[in-house]
């Protein structure tokens, strides 16, 4: 049987490439992927797919940058069949509070189940490593797709490699380009390692840059700044769900290992050692939180028989690492955690994508992953690793395929009409160098810990109040306020103050959220509105830089026979 290949995408062009490092690098693509995770490389493999030339640019190293390379893979692969599919969605609508929707949960479920049914088409049943990483089965039943997700995302990269994609390693995005049409066709950014910038002309930019931690050390994700985010504000996207941005993560106290999913069914006692009783703790980590601002919480993973430990600690090797480490046998023993914010990571909240083409509604910007909202898969509930992962893949495809279309389109690709980076514009405003100096070290760091100081405390961001989030806004818009003045960084320093002006609008769009939303619903819990108010099932838009604005997705939740009340307008 012959093997007919599909065509190498071509090539991206090189306009610059000097020896001289106080040159800046220039490319012109088709499609530019700014970001390295799960959600960027199934990006560039899909726009290369459709023919694009296409360049990728990551923060870090491709492939082992970022959270998803210090966990596990575990997809959320639901066969295409109606009673099965039905079951799953249904009781995702639940845990989210319905706030979801059937249509896209169902479109994002397809996606993965066929996307991960290529895999072993590419070579990975091939390539002799564990066998946890093997693709289950591929009959009508469910399939696994389990396993270190190191091997998966290193696998992804070469995929991408032999797609004919040109990948920028240790090169941080830092502005989006625009042409005289307002269309997005190409950013610039800077490469840490050889100290130089660079810019690519492109014909349509797709932002996957992940969620965001604020820097809480939660594992992998400390490069996670809301960068994307920014970037898509400052063109005009807007973000949906910033409310459900404060979900916290276990940890073996003292660490930062917060890659698990046993301690979603652990048990738990507080600081006397009486049992904490819980719901469901993909929703909700409430009573564990409160618990644990009275004192240190322990817990132990009773539920596992002995003859499921060696699988489990293979599925999971470095969190068993660490707990070996601290001599401590966690099926067996208490042992005490403490919590990191993951943010919109392990969060839903992100830019807000129009619809299934990846658009954010800006002409030839498109999201995918976490830097895109979630909440239509998971509602006010977290997408944890399964949904998230299989909506990197569905949103990856779409966006990479329609940034392909676009730019490949009459009269939008950049590079056919010679719009080199230099004819473009920047659009970058809060944390960017435009003349003078600069600003030395201290005052981003002084940004970073005025923003962490209100978004990373549970007393703060677990349990909310209209006088709390208002003193927390008063902070932050202050800071925003003398932002172009206190973030102005050169050179590598620029990737600093960059950060530090993600960190801040993020916080600011998720705590404005926060204060419109006047129930408790998920994982936002507000301590003044203690109940979840059936008029208030609707998605919560938010956007604006100088003037941040919220006000009601007027596009409903589409779930089971939970009623949905009219809508009664804007929040503001």
């Amino acid at each position: 049987m012959t093997t007919v290949r599909a065509p190498r995408a071509p090539r991206p062009v090189i306009l610059t490439d000097s020896a001289d490092l106080t040159d800046p690098l220039e490319l012109l693509t088709d499609v530019l992927v700014i970001g390295g995770g799960p959600a960027a490389t199934w990006s560039a493999i899909a726009a290369a797919e459709a023919g694009a030339s296409v360049v990728l640019v990551d923060k870090g190293h491709c492939g082992s940058s970022g959270v998803a390379a210090t966990s596990g893979v575990g997809h959320w692969l639901v066969a295409p069949e109606v009673a099965r599919r039905d079951e799953e969605i249904g009781r995702r609508e639940r845990a989210g509070a319905f706030l979801t929707d059937r249509t896209w949960t169902d479109a994002t479920l397809d996606v993965a189940w066929d996307r991960t049914a290529e895999l072993p088409g590419w070579g990975w049943e091939r390539r002799g490593v564990r066998g946890a990483n093997r693709l289950f089965g591929t009959g009508p039943a469910d399939r696994a797709f389990n396993g270190p997700a190191p091997d998966y995302l290193r696998f992804l990269r070469g995929k991408v490699k032999k797609s004919g994609v040109v990948v920028l390693d240790h090169s941080p995005a830092l502005e989006l380009l625009v042409d005289a049409a307002g269309v997005v066709s190409g950013a610039r950014g800077y490469q840490r390692q050889v100290g130089r910038a660079w810019a690519v002309g492109a014909g349509a930019v797709v932002l996957a840059t992940g969620g965001t931690t604020w820097k809480s050390h939660s594992l992998g994700g400390d490069v996670n700044t809301g960068d994307g985010h920014l970037m898509g504000a400052e063109v005009g996207a807007h973000l949906s769900s910033m409310e459900f941005s404060n979900f916290y993560g276990m940890v073996p106290f003292g660490t930062s290992m917060d890659k698990n999913g046993f301690f979603v069914h652990a048990s738990y006692w507080d600081h006397t050692g009486a049992p904490i009783e819980y719901a469901d703790l993909h929703v909700s980590r409430a009573e564990l939180l409160s618990a644990s601002t009275q004192g240190t919480i322990t817990a132990q993973f009773t539920q596992f028989t002995p003859d499921l430990w060696p699988q489990l600690r293979a599925a999971m090797p470095n969190f068993f690492m660490v707990t070996d480490k601290l001599g401590v046998n966690p099926f067996t023993e208490r042992f005490p955690i403490d919590w990191v914010n993951e943010g919109t990571v392990r969060g839903t909240g992100g830019l807000h994508v129009l619809d299934r083409s990846g658009t954010v509604g800006v002409p030839g910007l498109y999201a995918a992953g976490d830097v895109a909202a979630r909440d239509r898969i998971v509602g006010a509930a977290t997408g944890a690793g399964g949904p998230n992962l299989s909506w990197a893949i569905a949103s990856g495809t779409w966006s990479g395929t329609s940034a392909a279309r676009f730019a490949r389109g009459a009269g939008t690709a950049g590079h056919r009409h010679g719009l080199t980076p230099a004819a473009l514009t920047r659009t970058g405003t809060i944390g960017l160098h435009r003349a003078g100096p600069g600003t030395d070290e201290r005052a981003w760091r002084s940004v970073v810990a005025a923003t962490q100081a209100e978004l990373l405390p549970i007393t703060k961001s677990a349990f909310r109040s209209a006088a709390s989030l208002t003193s927390t806004l008063t902070v932050l818009d202050r800071a925003w306020a003398a932002a172009p003045e206190t973030l102005t960084g050169r050179g590598a320093t620029e990737i600093r103050t960059r950060e530090a002006a993600g960190m801040l609008a993020m916080g600011r769009w998720a705590s404005r959220a926060a204060l419109a939303r006047t129930e408790s619903r998920g994982m936002h819990t507000r301590t003044d509105h203690p109940d979840q108010d059936p008029h208030q099932t609707h998605r919560l838009l938010t956007g604006g830089l100088d003037e941040v604005w919220v006000a009601v997705d007027p596009e409903l939740p589409v779930t089971g026979p939970q009623p949905v009340p009219a809508l009664t307008g804007a929040t503001s």
